[in-house]
């Protein structure tokens, strides 16, 4: 049996759809995984390091490592409604946020680089674990927050207000839906196992849509902080039918954020495939 490490948050969208796969609700195809549960941005970095063979990833992270891994169809986050929000407890319009400092959950997440595409003068950034982005901003540490994941229902109770929706801004400048987060595998893996990957996410995703009330009890053993309902509408929200298959939209979507960042300068540009291919021909994985 193969065997390979497997990364991913303990956030509730992760948990969720990644429990069919390892509590062996459904078949692994000969592969054995060693799973290891991280925050994003940790994973980002153990990514960057090739310390994982499959891993959770933010799209900003993967700009970086795209020639060595490529990203699996299915259990990505992606989506509309989804993306990060700029909130403070004192600044009301995105036009007070020049020269302030700005709390970002890590300097790989998909959020910084929303922040640095809508605006790249905003550039006192402090970086800082996810979950503690609305404290420094409560407790005057930082101007403005940049938050994720479960904190865009929770940020009202910190008595922080909305500045700018990144998620909203992405969609109607594009038209497009956001790219987030994907899964990332090495491409040394090879054609035949990338493409059975993406098939073993996919079908974990699948269970786990139809299974929810399955799931209950290892999402909740990680998320023990949030409340059911917070938990259940960030389940709602990010994971999603992109999750399945990001489908050609969702293919254009993560080209025109690359492209963008390219642009900019902000990444090296790279020729290399971004989504393992959804047909049956590998020949071109390698």
């Amino acid at each position: 049996m193969q065997s390979l490490t497997l990364g991913y948050s303990p956030c509730p969208n992760d948990t969720f759809l990644f429990y069919p796969l390892i509590h062996r609700s459904i078949s692994s195809n000969g592969i054995r995984f060693v799973e290891r549960l991280e925050d994003v941005e940790t994973l980002n970095r153990l990514a960057m390091e090739e310390a994982l063979d499959v891993c959770k990833v933010s799209y900003h992270a993967f700009a970086y490592i795209r020639e060595r891994y490529i990203l699996l169809r299915s259990g990505g986050a992606m989506g509309r409604g989804c993306g990060p929000l700029i909130v403070s407890k004192r600044l009301s319009v995105p036009g007070e946020l020049k020269r302030k400092k700005i709390a970002v959950p890590g300097q790989f997440t998909t959020a910084c680089l929303l922040l640095q595409l809508f605006d790249p003068t905003l550039t006192e950034l402090i970086f800082l674990p996810f979950h503690e982005i609305m404290t420094a901003v409560q407790e005057d540490q930082a101007d403005a927050g940049v938050i994720i994941h479960e904190s865009r229902f929770t940020y009202h109770s910190y008595g922080l207000h909305k500045v700018l929706d990144l998620g909203e801004w992405w969609e109607k400048s594009t038209g497009l839906p956001l790219p987030l987060g994907g899964i990332a595998a090495k491409r040394s893996l090879g054609a035949v196992t990338l493409a059975k990957l993406s098939a073993i996410v996919r079908a974990s995703v699948e269970y786990a849509r139809n299974h929810p009330t399955e799931t209950f009890s290892y999402v909740h053993a990680h998320s023990q902080e949030m409340s059911d309902e917070v938990c259940s509408s960030h389940i709602a929200l990010y994971v999603n039918d992109f999750s399945l298959d990001p489908g050609p939209e969702g293919e254009r979507a993560a080209e025109l954020l690359f492209t963008r960042g390219e642009q900019l300068g902000l990444f090296p540009s790279s020729p290399a495939p971004l989504f393992v291919p959804a047909s049956r021909s590998l020949s071109d994985l390698g």
